[in-house]
């Protein structure tokens, strides 16, 4: 019986942890710590700025600190959603050689202001959580919601993949595309808060 007993347990063993394609350890802290620190530096970025700086814009153009908020909480769920329907999708590697970005030029690409993106319609800010205050609490509340998923997901986010206009990038890296979207508008904040006719209070 005791024959019979040992390689039993090293299969049902086995069959648990070679089929585990969840983030590295790495990867899910790097992960979390983008999502963190992304989330902080906007609340910084928009901390104690008054009604005239949160809606004063440079052109007509051009968009408020406020409706820079409202986008980013707006996309926020908008992109998590886009990355929800890629985990339906059945993991696939033999579709690997399609994504031809790392990590990090994913990041860079979407960080990167020097080249300016029409925005489409539905993520154009216009007043739908009511006030800045709660477009605020909006991305809180989701982007805390996110890191939780993050820190518990087992899900493979190699082998799943979202096709953007720029190239096919795996789970993982719209995860990332997520948080550098928000690095990106943060940058478009500091922007309007740099402009020379910026309201002093």
């Amino acid at each position: 019986m005791k024959k019979l007993f040992l390689p039993l347990a090293t299969l049902i063993l086995l069959s648990f942890t070679t089929n585990d394609s969840s983030l590295t350890k790495s990867e899910r802290k790097f992960a979390i710590e983008q999502f963190k620190n992304s989330k902080n530096h906007l609340l910084s970025a928009i901390k104690g700025l008054s009604e005239a700086q949160l809606n004063f814009k440079a052109g007509p153009e051009s968009w408020s600190i406020a409706e820079c908020t409202e986008h980013i909480a707006i996309t926020e769920s908008a992109l998590f959603g886009m990355f929800e329907g890629t985990l339906k999708q059945p993991a696939d590697p033999s579709k690997r050689s399609e994504v031809k970005m790392t990590d990090q030029q994913v990041m860079s690409l979407v960080t990167d202001r020097t080249t300016k993106v029409k925005t489409q319609e539905p993520f154009k800010p216009t007043g739908k959580f009511g006030s800045h205050e709660g477009a605020v609490k909006e991305f809180v509340t989701k982007r805390d919601e996110h890191i939780k998923f993050i820190k518990e997901t087992k899900d493979d986010l190699r082998d799943r993949y979202q096709q953007l206009p720029f190239g096919t990038i795996d789970a993982y890296q719209l995860i990332i595309f997520i948080s550098g979207h928000t690095e990106r508008h943060i940058k478009q904040i500091e922007e309007v808060k740099a402009n020379a006719n910026f309201p002093k209070n």
